[in-house]
């Protein structure tokens, strides 16, 4: 395990590279009139590591860039430390990035494209020797150092690409979707490896993907993209279970949240009541976490799949459209109220047309306004 390989990450004999605090500041970037980033900003401390998540376009890949030094920001600061970075060159921002097609040397060897940051910093040529057979050490990579990309595998390629970063002591990494190239299996293997080696040297560390696994398995922080806006930070916790809109909500989690569109009313008596579900809008939010509705609102009710109960005294009526069998669980899908809800399930016997009866877990349920999308109660 990797873990147990990195008592202390030093690579050469003057000790590792400090580690620093990154400070993203209001960065705004457009391609002519399509606006890529729009006033954002995080703080990432050392031994963070902040995935930045959204759909291809979302502008996360232009983020990696601008830190990089690869695109020029039209607003904002970037901070390493006590030093602004933004207004270096690429090779004095010291930090190490990291692409999803590995960008190896293909004529060199994996010791000579490990060497080759050291080579450039005109690291003599004994020290290249040592730092090299070191980080192969860290990376299990001994036994491949005198073969070329093209004889490794793609997760030992991804390897490579990781220990050419790492060996420089860089001050911060940047990985712009490394593993997108690899098979699913290699991709939870490769997950843990990147976390536990970034863990062990403490670099603050952004990680982009669009996918919403690698975000919640890896990330301490997860910064949502939609279109250039940040929709939200916080841990992965934050993002699954208090979803700042229906992006963020619907974007996260698999299978996916299911909405339904609801309508609030009260009678002349001040009673309740909640269109389609049947029932008093005090049973389905029984905290009154700051929402406040008027007779004749629309909402949004997000409920996930595991926040769904069947049974036979369940509440609400729902009729089976299909189930798919999953091999460790099944996932049904009903229609209830002209909505297609997913929930889980461990019977053998639903049977599409079937009946059944459920009920909702109410400290798991989730409000939206239905115009702007936006939490209530946020």
């Amino acid at each position: 395990m990797i873990e147990s390989q990195i008592e202390n990450p030093q690579v050469n004999g003057q000790g590792s590279a400090s580690v620093e605090t990154l400070s993203v500041r209001e960065i705004c970037k457009s391609f002519g009139e399509h606006q890529a980033l729009v006033n954002v900003g995080f703080d990432l401390q050392p031994g963070e590591l902040l995935v930045a998540l959204g759909p291809s376009g979302c502008g996360k890949s232009t983020l990696l860039r601008i830190i990089a030094g690869l695109e020029s920001a039209e607003h904002g600061e970037i901070w390493l430390g006590s030093r602004r970075i933004d207004t270096l060159a690429p090779k004095d921002r010291d930090l190490s990035l990291v692409f999803q097609n590995y960008a190896l040397y293909p004529h060199m060897t994996v010791a000579q494209n490990l060497a080759f940051p050291l080579k450039v910093k005109k690291v003599s040529k004994d020290q290249r020797l040592i730092q090299v057979n070191k980080i192969a050490e860290m990376l299990r990579l001994e036994d491949q150092l005198t073969k070329r990309p093209a004889q490794l595998s793609g997760g030992q390629r991804q390897r490579v690409a990781l220990g050419r970063a790492i060996i420089r002591q860089p001050k911060l990494f940047l990985l712009d979707e490394p593993l997108s190239n690899l098979d699913t299996e290699l991709r939870a293997h490769m997950r843990r490896e990147i976390v536990s080696l970034q863990k062990s040297l403490h670099t603050p560390t952004i990680y982009v993907t669009h996918d919403q696994t690698e975000a919640l398995t890896m990330a301490d922080k997860i910064l949502v993209l939609k279109n250039g806006h940040m929709c939200q930070l916080g841990t992965p916790d934050e993002i699954y279970n208090s979803p700042a809109d229906t992006f963020v909500a619907g974007f996260v989690g698999a299978p996916k949240i299911n909405f339904i569109t609801c309508n609030y009313k009260t009678d002349s008596m001040g009673r309740s009541s909640v269109a389609p579900m049947g029932v008093t809008f005090e049973s389905l939010y029984p905290k009154g976490r700051g929402v406040v509705l008027s007779s004749g609102d629309s909402f949004v009710l997000g409920v996930r799949p595991e926040a769904i109960v069947v049974g036979p005294l369940g509440e609400f009526k729902g009729r089976i459209k299909e189930v798919e069998f999953l091999g460790d669980r099944r996932v049904a899908t009903m229609f209830f109220a002209d909505t297609e809800i997913t929930f889980y399930t461990d019977s053998k016997s639903f049977k599409p047309g079937a009946d059944i009866n459920f009920n909702l877990k109410k400290d798991n349920l989730h409000f939206f306004d239905v115009e702007t999308g936006r939490r209530l109660g946020l």
